[in-house]
Parts: C-alpha cells; structure tokens; sequence
C-alpha cells in the first residue's frame, strides 16, 4: 500500500483514493511525492 504526499497542503493520501484520478482531495492539486523513509545511520570503528 502506497502512501502520497500533496505538495501543496501537505496532507497524506492513500493509492486508493487516487486511483480514478490523480487529484487531491484536499484541495485540487496534481502534483504528489512518496515520502522517504529516514536510515539510521550506526558509525563503525
């Protein structure tokens, strides 16, 4: 399950909600990234 993000409001939309068309719900933008998750980063000696 693929979560979105809207670039313009900010707000997370499911592949569901997205799959009829490519429109925020929020507030009608087009344009969506997938958010990244953060790696924790561990320093060897």
């Amino acid at each position: 399950m693929a979560i979105y993000k809207c670039y313009v409001c900010g707000k997370q939309i499911s592949h569901k909600n997205l799959e009829k068309r490519f429109v925020c719900p929020h507030c009608g933008s087009r344009i969506f990234y997938k958010p990244r998750t953060r790696i924790k980063r561990v320093k060897t000696d």
